[in-house]
């Protein structure tokens, strides 16, 4: 794996996160990785209803904090 955080959490969005859901009718995109932030950007289904969006966020960022220590939280953007 990358010694690049961006680059380690693109490849944990497309190998685990983006699969589900692409089925679902969304996607996510890693936008910038700044000071332990992580800006993605969702499209699709999954911003209809803000509490799914926001659950879906809290678990895409569990993920990740557990699989890149740098990480310390996720944020949306557009």
């Amino acid at each position: 794996m990358s010694d690049d955080p961006l680059a380690r959490i693109r490849q944990v969005l497309d190998a685990e996160i983006r699969p589900g859901l692409q089925a679902g009718g969304s996607d996510i995109e890693a936008v910038s990785f700044d000071r332990g932030v992580v800006s993605v950007r969702l499209s699709g289904g999954c911003g209809s209803c803000p509490s799914t969006a926001f659950a879906i966020l809290m678990d895409i960022e569990r993920r990740l904090r557990e699989q890149i220590p740098e990480v310390e939280y996720l944020e949306t953007t557009a």
